[in-house]
């Protein structure tokens, strides 16, 4: 089946481009990264914080069957307009992985369609292609069609 969700990552560059395209109004896209109840369940993670505004953080957290803390990033948001973009920091806690820099574009294709454009810089082309190794692009792509699911119930 063909992933949805595109990642673009040019050889010798730190960096990398990904892109969806939502059967969403912009609004409600825009909604799935802005509410709380919405993160957690397209992420499959608890919200223990998401404070969009300027000078904002969050932090998520996943815990298996036992309660054990599996999963904890946390950034700081730098720039948070609604239903346009939001530039942060993403930093996996108890991993080798640096900091790495997010600019999410929100874009208006029609009335019922829209797009996500992520651009997301990496301390190294060796981080960058550290994580391309990872189940990254499986990962976002299931993250991507869980949100497609559960905020179309939205509509």
């Amino acid at each position: 089946m063909e992933q949805k969700t595109k990642i673009h990552a040019e050889d010798g560059k730190q960096e990398l481009v990904i892109t969806r395209e939502f059967d969403l109004p912009l609004e409600l896209l825009f909604k799935a990264y802005e509410e709380p109840e919405i993160v957690e369940q397209w992420m499959g993670t608890k919200v223990l914080k998401l404070d969009n505004k300027k000078h904002g953080g969050y932090q998520f957290e996943t815990s298996d069957a036992h309660g054990n803390v599996v999963f904890r990033a946390n950034g700081t948001i730098h720039e948070f307009v609604p239903n346009q973009k939001i530039t942060r920091t993403f930093e996996m806690e108890n991993t080798p992985f640096a900091v790495q820099l997010e600019f999410l574009e929100f874009e208006q294709l029609t009335g019922d369609t829209s797009k996500l454009t992520m651009h997301i810089v990496y301390k190294s082309i060796a981080q960058r292609d550290q994580v391309l190794q990872m189940p990254f692009a499986q990962g976002i792509n299931m993250a991507h069609n869980r949100l497609q699911n559960i905020v179309n119930k939205l509509k």
